[in-house]
């Protein structure tokens, strides 16, 4: 841990072969970058088959991960969504459960679950999917508890098409601070924030957003964007670049996001983690990133929660 309460500057890892037998690759390639931490896409895996481990595919993974001083976090299905119809809550918990104690079994220390998404309906609907998302996540909060991990669940955006609702950065926080459980916290993903909040019309209130959710949010995707609307055919990535729209994880530094005035405004939990999600076609640029990324870490404020049980 950093004399600031930084854990530390991570990055996601590339799944390469489906057996994973050349994982322990990638994750050298990582270590070169400098990082203190990872985080594993265990949602690509096949760790977990019909809810259940997979427990040749996960000894696989954990030799690979075995004898490093990288600090692990997990991302669990990016499919688990607590605000779905009641009836498939059950599944959904399911899959959550067997991840869970996969990345326990891996010494993760955050596993990251997306927040909920619900169909654009009338007010009382999208009201009562809270509701859900909130007794759902506590008993998600109970399991991570009962394996040592902390859930961190990940601010989205819904799409410019607007027929997927999405919280709001400080909807999430008012969300956290209902369900009150020690090891049910936050991902922050500030370019997911900036998307939704760009669709809502409100770019302005980006800052103040990231600003209310930061207290809890132990775990940050780090990647940058302009917060524009994929809302343009595209015939190739090249273009979506050109434009600045979409969720592009970008290297630090290319796109709009206010990142010395984050970590000047925002206070985070300590032991919260910069892990940098960078999409493959950026890879050339992972040191800068890197670099960038660790001087964010350093120039942040951190201050002490209660304890996780």
């Amino acid at each position: 841990m950093l004399s600031n309460g930084i854990t530390g500057t991570g990055i996601s890892a590339r799944k390469r072969a489906n057996d994973l037998s050349d994982f322990a690759d990638e994750l050298n390639a990582i270590e070169e970058l400098g990082v203190e931490a990872v985080e594993l896409p265990l949602f690509d895996m096949d760790v977990v088959v019909g809810g259940r481990i997979r427990k040749a595919q996960l000894d696989a993974l954990k030799h690979a991960c075995a004898g490093r001083k990288l600090v692990y976090s997990v991302h669990g299905p990016l499919s688990i969504n607590f605000m779905d119809e009641a009836w498939r809550l059950p599944r959904h918990l399911e899959v959550l459960e067997a991840s869970v104690e996969a990345s326990a079994a891996i010494g993760a220390e955050h596993y990251v679950v997306h927040s909920g998404l619900v169909r654009a309906q009338q007010a009382a609907s999208i009201e009562a999917a809270y509701g859900r998302q909130r007794e759902w996540l506590s008993r998600a909060g109970d399991i991570a508890a009962g394996h040592g991990l902390i859930l961190c669940v990940e601010t989205l955006f819904g799409g410019y098409d607007g027929q997927v609702h999405a919280s709001s950065p400080a909807r999430l926080a008012t969300e956290l601070t209902a369900i009150d459980h020690p090891n049910v916290l936050a991902t922050l993903d500030f370019s997911h924030a900036y998307l939704k909040l760009d669709f809502d019309g409100r770019r302005e209130d980006f800052l103040d957003e990231i600003k209310a959710l930061a207290p809890w949010a132990r775990h940050l995707h780090i990647h940058d964007s302009f917060g524009r609307q994929d809302d343009i055919w595209m015939f190739t990535e090249g273009e979506r670049l050109a434009y600045g729209h979409g969720d592009l994880h970008l290297p630090v530094g290319w796109g709009d996001i206010p990142w010395e005035a984050i970590v000047a405004e925002c206070r985070f939990p300590q032991g919260v983690l910069f892990n940098i999600e960078l999409k493959e076609r950026y890879w050339y640029a992972a040191r800068e990133t890197v670099e960038a990324t660790k001087a964010l870490a350093a120039a942040a404020r951190t201050f002490k929660r209660a304890r996780a049980a």
